[in-house]
């Protein structure tokens, strides 16, 4: 069933009677070539890039859940390639170009939107800093612009820009970032999936990994065993404990992420803001709510919800940039599962266990690489050797002493 605007207006004037389920409800075969952990945007990514590029089709997505119900429904949607170093800046790169052909290439409006995402500076070593990263983003192949205060108060003019500790000097804009609909991008993936041939099985809690002789056979679910020649797991926030199921112990820690939205406001905010001067981040939806978010919880957790304190760091933020906003109201706020790596980067890697394969540690940056991860991990999976854009991002590079050390913090141990 393709979507156009010719099967809209068809179906618009016969009252809506002929859309059918977007994907189908299937039940699990007794074994899989790929069984893939994980029914958010990086695991159906994956199925759906193994399937359409590498030609494997006889693929199981196994989903605790419901599809959209983990930390890819809870985000504030942002996309971007406005990293610096070698071992992230092409990954991501990557993902932004295929952010730009995905509703195209998935048959499914994901709402892009590439509305730009500005970093605001408020220092002359912030702005020397922002200089750096902009360079190191165009030797990559991304787009980067600095702009001085004036620039900035021409796109937006509501900035508190004479704040006597945090003056806003200027900032460096990515006008190709933007952002995507959260759960569209795992409902697109979920339907193109499984118009390839992909199980995706919701409701099917994995109970342990069945391992013979160093090599994994099998999980055992809550739906009955599942063989399979290869498992990879994305699970985010749940992957010490997944993967502990299979005596490994992950070189990262789970924190709650909160985001927020205010009540419905006439346009203000054309982009994405970020504020140099503390860690928040804001945009404005369709709706008209702003979409803003902070820092994690300085606590492990595996509990969706969050904590006051980051609440009013959060509001605090918004004054600080923005004092009008001490009139709007919070309409509601939602917390996510963070696998906080130790440098902040992720690993996209094969495990010591033959046959098991691991997708994790994405701290604050899983949703804009959805699309890369999924294709780094297919790679993966399909010809056991890492992609060119995720060769760095391995589980031993804390042995070997091989970090990729974007802000020096990941999940920050020395503060928690």
């Amino acid at each position: 069933m393709d979507y156009s605007i010719f099967r809209v207006i068809k179906e618009a004037l016969n009252n809506h009677k002929g859309w059918g389920p977007a994907w189908r409800n299937p039940t699990p075969k007794p074994h899989y070539d790929i069984v893939i952990v994980g029914g958010g945007g990086h695991g159906l990514a994956t199925a759906f890039y193994l399937a359409s590029r590498y030609g494997v089709r006889n693929i199981a997505v196994l989903e605790k859940g419901w599809l959209g119900g983990g930390n890819v429904g809870r985000n504030t949607t942002i996309v971007r390639s406005n990293y610096m170093l070698p071992g992230n800046e092409p990954f991501y790169e990557l993902s932004m170009k295929l952010w730009e052909g995905l509703e195209q290439e998935l048959n499914y409006n994901a709402m892009v939107s590439q509305r730009g995402v500005l970093n605001l500076c408020h220092s002359d070593a912030q702005r020397d800093a922002f200089r750096r990263r902009g360079n190191a983003m165009l030797l990559q192949g991304a787009d980067a612009e600095l702009l001085d205060a004036e620039d900035v108060r021409k796109l937006y003019p509501y900035l508190n820009f004479d704040d006597a500790r945090f003056p806003i000097l200027g900032g460096l804009l990515q006008r190709r970032g933007g952002t995507v609909r959260h759960d569209a991008v795992a409902w697109g993936y979920a339907r193109a999936a499984d118009q390839l041939g992909v199980d995706i099985i919701q409701n099917c809690e994995v109970l342990d990994f069945r391992i013979e002789n160093g090599q994994v056979s099998g999980l055992e679910t809550s739906r009955g065993f599942i063989g399979a020649n290869k498992v990879g797991t994305a699970v985010a926030g749940s992957s010490s404990r997944l993967l502990s199921k299979a005596g490994i112990r992950l070189p990262i820690e789970s924190h709650v992420l909160q985001a927020f939205v205010s009540e419905g406001l006439k346009p203000v905010i054309p982009g994405v803001i970020t504020f140099g001067a503390g860690h928040f981040y804001l945009s404005q939806s369709d709706k008209g709510g702003l979409v803003f978010g902070g820092d994690i919880d300085g606590y492990n957790t595996y509990a969706q919800r969050g904590n006051m304190p980051v609440v009013e760091d959060v509001c605090e933020g918004a004054m600080g940039l923005m004092p009008m906003l001490g009139r709007a109201r919070m309409l509601r706020g939602w917390g996510g599962i963070m696998d906080m790596s130790m440098d902040g980067s992720p690993f996209i890697d094969r495990t010591d266990i033959k046959g098991l394969f691991f997708n994790g540690g994405w701290c604050y940056g899983g949703f804009k690489a959805t699309p890369a991860s999924g294709l780094c991990f297919a790679h993966l999976l399909a010809t056991g050797t890492s992609h060119e854009v995720a060769a760095q991002m391995r589980l031993d590079r804390f042995a070997r002493g091989a970090m990729i050390d974007e802000k020096g913090q990941g999940a920050q141990p020395n503060l928690h």
